[in-house]
């Protein structure tokens, strides 16, 4: 029960296959309070069936491209936790053809649409919440190697992972006088629905299982075990980081 006694925000959730929803399973498992999150009215009833009949979850609604509704989380929070212990960013979007194509061929506004919702979504949550994240918190978000390296159809979506990273680094070097952290899980890759719009994903994750290190099948479970560790107090000396979870394959060449 390594959370027992915190509060805190899952966002956003869109089904029992999402990284975020095992999150907030492992979290709640320890002992956790979890609100978990939805973009919209109809994924906001996904999750209320995902947790119903559950102790100790609660649904919010937000879409991060919109500051307004950024705002009326936190008076909800307010309202309903007073103040939180984690919160969990786990949200990212590109236009299909932005993935599928060259990158050279990235349209304008579907950059500029993959780098909002994807990055900059985060530095807003932080600050619309931040009179309402605890002191000593953790707040986490969720990357992929094709921030560091070129992953073929992975495109504009790296990109944009690469500016989550960095903005994680400033982030912690803003909040860390309060003890917050702020770190990046970064899974290998996993077979979700948001994951399906790269193109080779199961090619993809057989090579990562065959040539990592530990070469042994991965997924949702372990990365909700390592954000659960950053959630928890043992984490305390741990802020600015990547976290890989990917049995090692980040740290091998060819």
């Amino acid at each position: 029960m390594l959370l027992e006694g915190k509060k805190g925000l899952v966002l956003n959730v869109t089904n029992k296959h999402s990284i975020g929803w095992a999150v907030a399973e492992a979290a709640n498992r320890h002992g956790a309070r979890v609100g978990v999150g939805a973009q919209n009215e109809k994924l906001k009833g996904k999750v209320e069936e995902l947790i119903e009949g559950r102790p100790n979850f609660d649904t919010f609604m937000v879409d991060f491209a919109f500051d307004d509704q950024l705002e009326a989380l936190r008076d909800e929070v307010a309202a309903k936790y007073g103040m939180v212990d984690f919160v969990i960013h786990s949200a990212a979007y590109a236009k299909r053809e932005d993935l599928a194509g060259r990158f050279i061929e990235t349209s304008r506004d579907g950059f500029q649409l993959a780098m909002d919702v994807s990055a900059y979504s985060l530095v807003a949550l932080c600050r619309a919440l931040e009179p309402v994240i605890a002191d000593d918190a953790s707040v986490m978000a969720m990357s992929y190697l094709g921030s560091t390296r070129a992953v073929p159809g992975y495109n504009v979506m790296g990109v944009a992972k690469a500016a989550l990273e960095s903005s994680v680094r400033y982030l912690a070097g803003d909040l860390g006088v309060r003890g917050i952290r702020v770190n990046t899980v970064s899974p290998g890759p996993i077979n979700t629905v948001a994951a399906r719009g790269v193109r080779g994903l199961t090619e993809m994750i057989e090579t990562v299982h065959e040539r990592s290190p530990l070469k042994r099948p991965f997924g949702q479970e372990e990365v909700a075990g390592t954000c659960v560790y950053l959630i928890s107090d043992l984490s305390r000396g741990v802020t600015g980081q990547i976290v890989f979870v990917d049995d090692g394959y980040n740290t091998i060449g060819i």
